[in-house]
């Protein structure tokens, strides 16, 4: 491989602020699953064994 075509440093480097907006944007992401996981357990629950059953 040719390396003359690689660029020096380490590539991108976040300011501070873009580093606290994508964590703070990871946190929300992961409310917002967790959220949905407890509503899909909530239903299940709620509905019973019967959600279980049906025609095929």
């Amino acid at each position: 491989m040719d390396n003359e075509n690689k660029p020096d440093g380490d590539g991108i480097v976040l300011t501070e602020a873009q580093k606290k907006r994508r964590r703070e944007r990871s946190i929300a992401i992961a409310w917002a699953l967790g959220l949905m996981v407890l509503l899909f357990f909530a239903v299940t629950f709620i509905k019973g064994p019967g959600v279980l059953v049906r025609p095929m």
